[in-house]
């Protein structure tokens, strides 16, 4: 209910007022009948979509269909009122100067701001109202071509990790890292499918997947569970869990024996895939006689996020071995804790999707997300540790991506330092 609430008492306001600026303006399409029945046709619909998405079990491609049309329509008609407002701050402090410094004036200066800048053309007004609608369109056009285009643009990225102590039997391993599937998200499994062949054309000997299997829900899975069943490595496929998996944003923040049986449920489909799911634990991977350790833990996250981490009990037991790769599904966790256990050679997580926004190239990367995060993706070295943050797989929320596409991680072991490091 506190959602309809907030969609009516605020996005409904908004929409009345970038009417009403339109009906000010002198478009003449904004004052024909079809434009104003199909403004408030068009705003009820959606008002009533989006309760239904929220509170009714509807087809997940109809609730696709819903969600991506509120996101392009708030979003355009927040650029569209940052212009409005600008505009009517502007005529506000002419009015509020006019009366503070009210005096006998002409009859040129009597005449309107308005009326004086339409006799020499288009007023700034008009312009500015205008000028709106390109400054709306245009997020409207990159983030249709990042839904139509950008979500299941699949990148394979390649990482080399330099381990000294690397035993020798790995040296030239290779890992490959997918994050934050999001199966709830999802609306083309023929697109989906061709990231999994993409990921297994590589062949990497194990497969690390850091969280995020699902938004809320363990049957968001159903259509999906068939494809990522086929994602095998030789030398097996260690998973765990992200902050949606234990579905704190849809049963709340308490225990309730539902949300325990949607999360017994998750971890289940882990299961049925042959994915080796870590929950505050470690694997010893053996080859030729040699081991390096395999941890994962359970989400742990600055903030509101979820802290059900123990990095402590996936340690135990673990002091013989030589190499310790964590699998921790928040990078924020890395300053907070893994820093502190210098005997963890590398993390690796997911989580902030890039922000699904920015720019990514080889010597540059920007999102907005960095302001939020230090570490967001790619490779972050402090002292002989490292992290690697995976920018997703899926997407939430918005759904498609510009500039941040979904990510694929092909890391290769090497016995060394990195060269960067040698002196």
């Amino acid at each position: 209910m506190k959602l309809i609430l907030i969609n009516a008492f605020v996005l409904l306001p908004i929409d009345y007022y970038i009417y009403y600026a339109l009906q000010k303006s002198t478009i003449g399409w904004a004052k024909k009948s079809f434009f104003k029945i199909g403004w408030w046709v068009y705003s009820f619909l959606l008002f009533i979509g989006v309760a239904l998405s929220i509170y009714l079990n509807i087809p997940l491609m109809l609730r696709s269909i819903i969600l991506v049309a509120f996101f392009l329509t708030f979003t355009s008609k927040a650029f569209y009122l940052i212009v409005l407002l600008i505009d009517d701050l502007r005529r506000g402090g002419i009015w509020v100067k006019r009366l503070l410094f009210r005096r006998k004036s002409t009859p040129i200066e009597a005449a309107s701001t308005e009326d004086i800048e339409k006799k020499e053309g288009i007023s700034r007004s008009q312009f500015l109202t205008r000028a709106g609608i390109v400054v709306a369109a245009a997020p409207f056009a990159t983030l249709s071509w990042g839904i139509a285009f950008g979500g299941y643009e699949y990148r394979v990225r390649r990482q080399k990790l330099y381990l000294p102590n690397l035993p020798k039997a790995f040296h030239g391993m290779t890992i490959g890292q997918i994050s934050d599937i999001h199966s709830g998200s999802f609306y083309n499994k023929t697109a989906v499918q061709g990231g999994v062949e993409l990921l297994l054309a590589e062949k990497p000997d194990v497969i690390f997947f850091t969280g995020d299997l699902v938004n809320n829900k363990a049957d968001e899975m159903r259509n999906y569970q068939d494809l990522f069943t086929k994602v095998k490595a030789p030398l097996g496929v260690f998973s765990t869990l992200g902050n949606h998996d234990y579905g704190d944003y849809f049963y709340g923040r308490e225990d309730s024996p539902e949300k325990r049986q949607n999360l017994q449920h998750v971890k289940e489909t882990h299961k049925v895939m042959g994915w080796d799911l870590l929950l505050n634990e470690h694997r010893r991977l053996k080859v030729d006689n040699e081991e390096i350790g395999i941890l994962g833990i359970e989400n742990w996250g600055t903030g509101r996020f979820p802290k059900y981490g123990r990095l402590d009990l996936a340690k135990q037991r673990t002091d013989d071995l030589p190499v310790k790769l964590l699998l921790s599904h928040d990078p924020s966790h890395w300053r907070a804790q893994v820093l502190d256990n210098p005997d963890i050679d590398v993390m690796f997580a997911g989580h902030t999707h890039g922000m699904q926004f920015g720019v990514r190239g080889k010597h540059y990367q920007w999102s907005p997300i960095q302001y939020v995060y230090k570490e967001w993706a790619g490779l972050y070295t402090e002292g002989k540790q490292q992290l690697y943050v995976n920018v997703g797989y899926g997407f939430l929320g918005y759904p498609g991506r510009v500039g941040i596409l979904p990510e694929i991680t092909i890391f290769e072991l090497l016995r060394g330092e990195a060269p960067s490091l040698r002196t």
